[in-house]
């Protein structure tokens, strides 16, 4: 189950991500003085697997109470999550980059271990993972009175000359 391989290897898979953030460019989190992020997410995400076990994970139009519960605080979290951050003066990329390390981290070491993944435990995986990306983003823009935005090679429509200001 991938509830306990995440419980059993969550030091290995924190350090993994961490390994990941010192790797990339720019300003780094610190995880010391982090309240919210990828520990807090990867408890989330280790107690909705077990919520799991109890309902189907494809049938969200009846989910049970706790797991829309459940759901509702890992948004509550990422978008905490954001907030530390760019209070840091990281950016919007930086955010969504630390949640896809937590899943390469999984993956990589689910890979090197052997361990069995199921279909339903990995759509879990991903369907919080969208969300809370998707909620820490949401909040990390709301308060900005500019899209945001990099602009650069990698996004063709923003030129690259620094972020692009509109007014909303």
């Amino acid at each position: 189950m991938l509830s306990e391989f995440l419980a059993t290897n969550r030091e290995e898979l924190i350090k993994r991500c961490q390994a990941k953030v010192a790797r990339r460019s720019g300003p780094r989190p610190t995880w010391d003085d982090q309240q919210f992020g990828i520990p807090s997410f990867l408890a989330q995400l280790i107690d909705m697997l077990r919520l799991d076990q109890q309902s189907s994970p494809f049938d969200i139009s009846g989910e049970p109470q706790a797991k829309k519960a459940l759901s509702a605080t890992v948004a509550s979290t990422a978008k905490r999550h954001a907030n530390e951050l760019r209070q840091r003066g990281l950016s919007g990329d930086q955010i969504v980059h630390d949640y896809g390390d937590l899943c390469q981290s999984v993956t990589e070491l689910a890979f090197e271990r052997n361990a069995e993944i199921k279909i339903g435990e990995f759509h879990t995986l991903n369907r919080l993972l969208d969300n809370a990306i998707a909620a820490a983003i949401t909040e990390y823009c709301s308060d900005a009175p500019f899209e945001c935005v990099q602009r650069g090679p990698g996004n063709p429509q923003a030129g690259a000359d620094g972020p692009k200001a509109r007014v909303k």
